[in-house]
């Protein structure tokens, strides 16, 4: 329970191009399209609109709501599309699709890779992660720590959380606490928790309660670890507590979820169990 850093590849749909190098990552949504959005959106995509053959496959590939069912064949034929025309949210979707168990770890990597270098911040996140975890037969801890560090200097929760995983058990890097805390702290902030932000959480609880990289504080370990509703770890350091410890971590938490209501859940929900 004490060290969980799994590696979450939450999936961020991103599309728009900003007139410089750089790909821009805003979210788009999909959900409660009609018929007559569906059709424009195919007929931009058969004359070559590269962002209308990338939503036109999220159409396809997510099971939100949308007006055409279910296509795994027609999503990844029209995201290559985009991607071929260097749309780098579709080189991203595809690279990602690829790194699967069946895909073919080759062209995961080049396409992540083609992503990445334009700047995508979910291919920059995801191609390090990939190279963290050895998908494409190997680990590769030096390319793996240069694109998790890009997309953890744009704020991606999941890859500031990898960063501060990679700093905790010095990977490629010098083992530094400090600076493993700072990661941690980056993604423990993000709200609602997609993901990075949980391990963050969770992983910053773990420096509190043993003191590395910061002040040992049982009472600051609590309230991270329960923002993750982690129970076996708060279970654990409230042996070590006294109630009044509990009650002001308990405060802190619920202070911290008012000024971040965003979040899914509560303090109340989380006491409960």
């Amino acid at each position: 329970m004490r060290n969980p850093l799994p590696l979450l590849l939450v999936l961020f749909l991103f599309a728009g191009v900003l007139p410089a190098q750089e790909i821009s990552d805003p979210p788009i949504t999909i959900g409660n399209s009609t018929e007559s959005d569906y059709r424009q959106l195919l007929s931009q995509a058969e004359v070559g609109d590269r962002e209308a053959q990338y939503r036109l496959a999220l159409h396809y590939e997510y099971p939100e709501q949308r007006s055409v069912p279910r296509n795994d064949a027609a999503a990844r034929e029209w995201m290559l599309k985009s991607a071929e025309q260097g749309y780098a949210p579709a080189q991203a979707t595809l690279g990602e699709m690829e790194s699967g168990a069946s895909g073919d770890s080759g062209k995961a990597e080049m396409w992540l890779r083609r992503a990445a270098e334009q700047g995508n911040t979910e291919g920059q996140f995801m191609l390090g992660a990939d190279y963290e975890n050895g998908k494409f037969g190997r680990r590769d801890y030096q390319e793996a720590f240069k694109w998790l560090r890009k997309a953890a200097e744009k704020g991606h929760p999941d890859a500031e959380a990898s960063l501060g995983g990679m700093y905790q058990d010095g990977e490629f890097v010098s083992q530094n606490y400090v600076l493993a805390a700072k990661w941690y702290r980056k993604a423990a902030e993000h709200s609602p928790d997609m993901g990075g932000a949980g391990a963050g959480r969770n992983q910053l609880g773990t420096l509190y309660e043993d003191g590395l990289g910061v002040s040992k504080n049982l009472v600051l370990a609590y309230m991270w670890y329960s923002l993750t509703q982690s129970g076996g770890n708060i279970k654990e350091v409230e042996r070590d507590m006294t109630r009044a410890q509990v009650a002001q971590a308990r405060k802190i938490a619920a202070d911290w979820l008012k000024a971040h209501p965003a979040e899914h859940y509560t303090v109340a929900q989380q006491n409960r169990k």
